[in-house]
């Protein structure tokens, strides 16, 4: 029996990918197509909605390690860039205490860069570029601890999400069932090109008719409303905020000193790992 666990936010969640009253989502997609030599794959996705990367070693590492897995995902960090008290120091230690954890016991990881929100939505370029500005950080400790840890890495930012609108669901920020099974698709041929045994890959296509013009705006009527809701006292505040001070920023003519300040954090952040 192999086990294969999930940890991370509404991504690996499967938001955008609606099965029956739940979500299903790339890493549940993926699951079956690991199944190789007649042994099965007991999957357990761990992820929940709004998790920042401290959450996941708060609650999902210690739920993660007492299934023994033998190959992991961890995929978070774009909930931390939307918080008013982003911390890139503090977000690399908790990252690396998790991929740290379950490397050392083994277990074999994937990981992914992920493109920033500012993009997807379509936001004003005063929340656009402190938020790209964040994900950046974001990302370059994500390539630095995936070389660390020796994990599997997709370049999730480099896929066609703008380009091809089809593949977000109808909030443009989660993949939809389309997206989530090309993610799948993705890490499957990377595990591949890695060595490992596996079954035939995901579809390309989820056998579900995608859903309607009408399901979308019945999702966003719903249950978009009530993330919104729920975020409006944690997170708007603070990205107001945000596009407050880069809007002086920007007149005082410091945006490329914001951009390098963050730079040095982060480099600050990698190397206080040793």
């Amino acid at each position: 029996m192999r086990r294969f666990v999930a940890l991370g936010d509404s991504l690996t969640e499967g938001v955008g990918d609606p099965v029956g009253e739940g979500w299903r989502g790339w890493a549940a997609v993926l699951a079956p197509a690991l199944a190789a030599d007649e042994h099965p794959v007991e999957f357990t996705n761990l992820a929940a909605s709004g998790a920042l990367t401290k959450d996941l070693t708060d609650r999902q590492l210690p739920a993660a390690l007492a299934l023994r897995p033998q190959l992991a995902a961890v995929l978070v960090g774009g909930n931390d860039t939307l918080r008013a008290g982003f911390d890139i120091h503090r977000s690399t230690l908790a990252l690396d205490t998790v991929l740290g954890e379950l490397s050392g016991h083994g277990v074999r990881l994937l990981t992914a860069c992920l493109p920033d929100p500012g993009t997807l939505l379509g936001l004003p370029a005063a929340l656009a570029r402190p938020l790209a500005r964040r994900m950046r950080a974001v990302n370059t400790v994500v390539h630095a601890l995936t070389d660390r840890h020796r994990a599997i890495h997709l370049h999730l930012v480099d896929l066609p999400w703008l380009a091809e609108r089809r593949l977000l669901s109808a909030d443009r920020l989660h993949p939809s069932a389309e997206g989530h099974h090309l993610i799948a698709r993705h890490f499957h041929q990377l595990l591949a090109d890695a060595g490992h045994p596996l079954g035939p890959p995901p579809a390309a296509t989820p056998a579900e008719p995608p859903p309607g013009r009408a399901a979308d705006l019945w999702w966003m009527a719903t249950r978009g409303t009530r993330w919104l809701a729920a975020r409006s006292t944690d997170l708007l505040p603070g990205l107001l905020a945000l596009a407050a001070l880069e809007a002086a920023t920007r007149l005082r003519g410091t945006t490329a000193h914001h951009d390098d300040r963050m730079a040095r954090a982060t480099a600050r952040a990698l190397a206080s790992l040793g």
